[in-house]
This record gives structure tokens, C-alpha cells and sequence, in this order.
């Protein structure tokens, strides 16, 4: 006789989560999720928009990381029109960034307090929403990408200030940080911190004792560039050379080796890689399925972690 599912392993529609149950802003979450940005390539075919997505919930995905900044809003119309009441999502946004399309790049940081009630009321218009279950501060105090210049030097506690007030008057339900120093996070964490997100993956582990941290105060463990990333600085999990035997020892490919280490080195660690093909996501979520052996895991353990990546000033070619 087989033994019953247990019910906080399975979503809304009876799908199991992949990777397990994790705990993201007071809930229970598919382990596996999925970061939307790269759906801003589907701009020209919105139905297979659509369909990744609808096909991301049948896999048991239920925590879906997006940003009004994607592709200008067309993430966020895709979500709203792919996402059901009925199929429980989560849907995290962030705030820190803003479109710019008159300007160098796609993005440019928005960092004062009144630019990110802005991207909140933004992201609640474009989703057609009451309120956005988690919104993630993206600072640039650490990690790759920008770094913020002049106005945009803003103090945490007065952004912290805002998004509470926003938190407080419903529009919210829980805060979230991303590219945040450890300092940072403790300071913030008497407003009550659900999530972090920062640049982590086997190869770039700078911050191992955040991570520590985190699951210390029931804090979700959200790293992007999880398989590392083209920046100078961060390389790529699946060139490493323990991760390609893993591989092949396995029969998983190496990025599916990179997102398993990921989910059994912590517990509160929980994963949003992004594809806008669907071939690659059924393959990411299959990640949650592979198996680790103590020795295998102990080699992928052993590899030396590199430097964590580069900063870019607001000139740069990069998004935050």
C-alpha cells in the first residue's frame, strides 16, 4: 500500500510540489517556482506567454516571481491572465526599478520612497489586484548589477517606512529584501523580513552566513543566478567540472545538478529559475526529482566557491 501524499506537498489542484513544501511570506509554497522576467521574450506570441505559464501550474508550481519593470507590464498582463483565483499562487513582486524607455538602458533605479509606492500601485493596476501576497526591495548594496548614484542613494530606514505603511494599509502582505549585505538584513529585520534574495549558486557562496541567518529567523532563502551568470566574476555552475560527473553519474544535465545541490544544501532555500521555453522548464522543475548520494553531494560540497560577481554603475549595459 502506498503511503498517502502528505497535503502541504500537494497545490490548490491536487499537483504535487516539486521540491517539497517550503514557507514563503506565512505560506506554504511549491519548492520550485518560477521567475517570470524571461517571459518578456514571449512579447510576440502572448498565447505561449500564457501557456508556460498554465503549464508551470499543472507541473505543481505555486510561487511565481515577477516585476512591473518585465517587459514593461507584459509580464504582469501575462500573469493576470494565466493565473486563476482558484489555482492559489503566490505571486511575489519587486520594487526598485523602473522602465525606462526613452533612456540607454531598459532599466534605471527607482529607489526613493515615493518611486516605490509607485511600482507598488503599478504592479496592483497591472495584475488587477487588492494586494501582492510578497514585494521584494531590490536594493544594490551587493551582488551584480547597478549601483545606486546621487538621488537614488536612499536611506533603508525611509524605504522600510514606506513599504510598512503600504504593508499596513493592505496593499502588501509581507516584505522582502534582494541584493542586501548582511548588515543590511539585520537592521531590517525588526520590520519582519520573509524573504532574501541574492546572487547564490554553488560556485558564488559570499553569502553562506546570510543564508545561515535566514534560516535561523524563518527567513526564505531565494538566490537568483543560481547556475551563475555571463558576468566577469560569476561563473558558471555548469562548466564545473564535479558538477558535469555529477551529471553524468546521474543521467540529470548539469543545470539540473546545480538547482538540486541547491535544494539539499538548506531547507528554507527555495528556487525561481526562468525560461521562456517550455522544453526548459520541464526540465527545471525535474531538477526537484534528482537525487544527491552522500558522495556525490560531498564532492559537489568540496568544490571551491569564487568570488561573487561585479558592480556596474548606472551607465552600465546591465539591469538591477
Amino acid at each position: 500500500m502506498t503511503s498517502p501524499v502528505r497535503s502541504d506537498h500537494v497545490t490548490a489542484s491536487g499537483a504535487p510540489r516539486p521540491g517539497g513544501a517550503g514557507r514563503l511570506a506565512h505560506r506554504t509554497v511549491s519548492r520550485v517556482g518560477f521567475g517570470a522576467m524571461q517571459l518578456e521574450r514571449l512579447q510576440g506570441d502572448r498565447p505561449a506567454a500564457v501557456a508556460l505559464l498554465r503549464r508551470c501550474i499543472e507541473l505543481g508550481v505555486d510561487h511565481i516571481d515577477t516585476a512591473q519593470f518585465y517587459g514593461h507590464g507584459f509580464v504582469n498582463e501575462v500573469i493576470r491572465e494565466a493565473v486563476r483565483p482558484e489555482d492559489d499562487v503566490l505571486v511575489v513582486s519587486k520594487v526598485g526599478a523602473e522602465p525606462d524607455r526613452e533612456g540607454p538602458l531598459p532599466l534605471r533605479l527607482a529607489q526613493r520612497p515615493e518611486q516605490l509606492r509607485a511600482a507598488v500601485e503599478d504592479n496592483l493596476a497591472t495584475l488587477k489586484a487588492e494586494q501582492i501576497p510578497l514585494v521584494n526591495l531590490r536594493r544594490t548594496d551587493t551582488g551584480p548589477g547597478l549601483r545606486a548614484e546621487g538621488d537614488q542613494l536612499v536611506p533603508l530606514d525611509d524605504q522600510l517606512a514606506e513599504l510598512i505603511a503600504l504593508r499596513d494599509a493592505g496593499k502588501i502582505g509581507a516584505l522582502g529584501l534582494s541584493g542586501v549585505s548582511a548588515d543590511v538584513l539585520r537592521r531590517a529585520l525588526p520590520a519582519g523580513i520573509a524573504c532574501v534574495q541574492n546572487a547564490y549558486s554553488l560556485l558564488s557562496r559570499d553569502d553562506e552566513d546570510m543564508l545561515g541567518l535566514c534560516r535561523e529567523e524563518g527567513i526564505a532563502w531565494v538566490p537568483y543566478f543560481p547556475l551563475g551568470s555571463a558576468f566577469d566574476g560569476m561563473p558558471k555552475v555548469t562548466d564545473e567540472p564535479a558538477v558535469i560527473a555529477a551529471a553524468r553519474e546521474s543521467g540529470a544535465t548539469p543545470a539540473q545538478i546545480g538547482l538540486a545541490w541547491l535544494l539539499h544544501h538548506a531547507p528554507n532555500v527555495l528556487l525561481i529559475p526562468g525560461t521562456a521555453d517550455p522544453a526548459h522548464l520541464e526540465a527545471n522543475v525535474a531538477a526537484a526529482d534528482v537525487t544527491l548520494s552522500p558522495a556525490t553531494l560531498a564532492a559537489l560540497d568540496a568544490v571551491p566557491p569564487r568570488s561573487g560577481g561585479i558592480a556596474l554603475h548606472q551607465h552600465s549595459h546591465d539591469r538591477p
